[in-house]
């Protein structure tokens, strides 16, 4: 049998077709804000071309919680190297060890390099590392990246906030530990704590292991405090751990030292308790 539909029927029906399909469409969306970027509170940035070195540095800067400019308390300050990785780290650990009450409030300041996608890994191999070596390109310049931050960067920051200049801390990993050895054995005082995780002590023919025998045959004392790690898997196990029976031995007055062998962890991964547990030494009586 032959069906035929009147025409008004159809039309009826065709619009009902695109109402339901229209509904099934979804429904347009109106573009929404553009997300921000996360900042941290308290947090500032500054820049600072050096003389010394030819290069140029953005230093990150952490306030204590509450800070106001023009108020008479002293803070120690802690200098952080490779600022492009750890500062956010220590913001986060000093949080919690302040918050627990293991250290007293304090300035971190993070140091790294300014411009566009600075290539940090060769810029920090020539700046932390005490002599050159054909192994790395530009290395050895550590002389000139300790005198850049006593000649430009202890001004800018003394002369900008309220330090206390006699509870300085420099704190590194990796190359960043071996500046910091580097620069307790040319001028101890300098600092009155030093954090030195995973130095790479064996860079340069063993420098690190030179540069305190030549310490030690001319000086009976190292009046610093110094917190001394290496991850216990990691490559450089070895080296530092025999470094740390070196400086055991020799009975340096006024020397007070925690070394720690981070349990399971490699050479990126141990930091976090490096840095924990090295704050938590150099400030033990605050």
């Amino acid at each position: 049998m032959k069906h035929s539909f009147h025409p008004a029927i159809l039309a009826i029906g065709l619009l009902l077709s695109a109402a339901l399909s229209a509904c099934r469409q979804p429904a347009p969306t109106t573009p929404g804000p553009t997300p921000a970027n996360v900042t941290m509170p308290d947090t500032e940035v500054r820049q600072l071309e050096s003389s010394n070195t030819g290069r140029s540095y953005d230093i990150y800067v952490r306030l204590p919680a509450g800070y106001a400019q023009g108020q008479q308390k002293k803070y120690p300050v802690l200098y952080v190297l490779d600022g492009q990785w750890d500062f956010k780290l220590l913001d986060s650990i000093y949080g919690g060890l302040h918050y627990d009450g293991f250290v007293p409030e304090m300035i971190i300041v993070g140091i790294t390099y300014s411009g566009d996608r600075p290539d940090y890994q060769a810029l920090r191999a020539m700046d932390y590392t005490p002599v050159q070596d054909t192994s790395t390109p530009g290395s050895g310049d550590a002389p000139k990246f300790l005198t850049f931050i006593k000649e430009e960067l202890f001004p800018l920051i003394e002369t900008s906030y309220p330090i206390d200049p006699s509870r300085r801390v420099l704190m590194g990993s990796s190359f960043g530990g071996t500046f910091t050895l580097y620069a307790m054995f040319s001028e101890p005082t300098l600092f009155s704590g030093y954090v030195a995780a995973s130095p790479a002590v064996p860079y340069g023919g063993r420098s690190a292991f030179k540069q305190e025998s030549e310490y030690a045959s001319a000086h009976k004392d190292l009046p610093v405090r110094l917190f001394l790690s290496v991850g216990e898997i990691e490559g450089l196990a070895l080296p530092v751990q025999e470094f740390m029976r070196i400086l055991s031995g020799r009975g340096y007055m006024g020397l007070e030292m925690e070394t720690r062998i981070i349990e399971g962890e490699r050479h990126a991964g141990n930091k976090p308790e490096a840095y924990n547990r090295g704050l938590r030494f150099i400030f033990q009586d605050e």
